[in-house]
């Protein structure tokens, strides 16, 4: 395959103030860790949205904007069209600064405090502290189990699925008709539904993502949002941004009125709506490119895992750079194996009881080849020697 981008190349991020690499100490108690963890990557973002940034930088006036003017609107319709064969009517978006703050905002339309959340397990962290934060309980059902998540829809203070999809951290692309019976589900039991798709463009070769407008149309008298950005897969999550679509017309006005009234955000970052243009305009190549190094640095770790340690079965996720990789079978407690991987071998790789399955390991391997490879095998190294000892 030709190449036109060059993700081998190593960019310094110490001194950026980037979470993944400056604020390694807050998480793990200490600093100069060579970090696998938050997801972002370590690559610049394309070339095209760089330009288009300085471009805009260069004009020199920053004044208020507004997200739907412009082409913003026909950018994201132009995406879903070509990418994900979806129709999407722009008079059904929304804007708000993250995703997070989307789901902020549609918990506190569509539960009260002490009201049910129903997720997948294990489960995104950035879930839990935003639905416990506000009061909520999360319940949880493991991936797969249609059974469990009947049975959590059911119960009367149930008032919400939150489903993410392609799924964090394990990296799975639901088919169509499990998102069928999701809606099925929370139809039949009067529960919303909130569908973070912000991994959606980061699917791997011969795996089709199915947005959420395409189960439930807009109209739809039911509660149901699909929420996203282009921060995940083009890595700009720090100029912030993401957009959704609230499907019935009066949660949609309301959820806007409470964005620019109550939370005072009428007004979106001017470079996030830069980026996101020049991203949906002309940064497919670069995405497809990406895709397919991923492909092959997760390959590398399929190959690594096999030969370092017989007994642990796992295979490239479906969706995504984030490897959960499930050491159970070495029977190695994880507290353990976080002092050798940061004491010893000097990296940061998240735990999985931060997403609620001890046991596991999720790996970001949104970097260099070079610097995957060191943390694959200071992942191997660490746990053989906790197994022999």
């Amino acid at each position: 395959m030709t190449t036109t981008y060059d993700f081998d190349r190593e960019i310094g991020r110490q001194g950026t103030w980037s979470v993944q690499w400056d604020g390694i100490a807050d998480r793990f108690g200490v600093g100069e860790l060579l970090p696998f963890t938050i997801s972002d990557m370590d690559f610049a973002s394309p070339p095209e949205v760089l330009r288009a940034l300085r471009e805009r930088v260069d004009h020199g006036v920053f004044g208020y904007t507004d997200w739907r003017l412009g082409d913003f609107r026909e950018a994201v319709r132009d995406w879903y069209a070509t990418r994900h064969d979806t129709a999407i009517d722009v008079s059904a978006l929304v804007y708000a600064p993250s995703v997070l703050s989307q789901l902020s905002q549609l918990l506190q339309m569509w539960t009260e405090p002490g009201d049910g959340v129903v997720v997948h397990t294990p489960t995104y962290d950035g879930f839990r502290k935003a639905v416990t934060g506000l009061g909520r309980e999360l319940r949880g059902v493991p991936v797969g189990d249609t059974g469990a998540l009947e049975a959590e829809l059911a119960r009367p203070d149930s008032r919400m699925l939150l489903l993410c999809s392609p799924h964090n951290p394990t990296g799975r692309v639901w088919r169509e008709e499990e998102l069928a019976q999701f809606a099925r589900l929370a139809e039949r039991h009067g529960v919303a539904v909130v569908s973070d798709e912000i991994h959606a463009d980061l699917v791997a070769e011969g795996r089709v993502h199915v947005p959420w407008t395409r189960i439930v149309e807009p109209g739809h008298g039911a509660r149901w949002a699909l929420i996203t950005s282009g921060t995940k897969a083009f890595n700009f999550p720090a100029l912030t941004g993401s957009y959704g679509i609230v499907g019935d017309p009066e949660e949609r006005a309301a959820f806007v009125r409470r964005m620019e009234t109550g939370e005072g955000l009428a007004s979106p970052a001017v470079l996030s709506l830069t980026a996101h243009i020049a991203a949906y305009r002309q940064g497919g190549p670069w995405l497809d490119e990406l895709r397919a190094y991923v492909a092959g640095t997760m390959r590398l770790l399929e190959e690594r895992l096999a030969a370092g340690l017989p007994g642990v079965t796992w295979t490239p996720p479906q969706a995504g750079y984030l490897a959960w990789i499930d050491l159970r079978p070495l029977g190695i407690a994880e507290d353990a194996l976080q002092r050798e991987l940061v004491e010893v071998e000097k990296v940061a790789i998240m735990p999985g009881g931060v997403y609620g399955t001890p046991g596991f390991v999720r790996l970001n391997v949104g970097c260099p080849r070079k610097k995957a490879e060191r943390g694959v095998d200071a992942l191997v190294r660490a746990a053989t020697r906790l197994r022999t000892t």
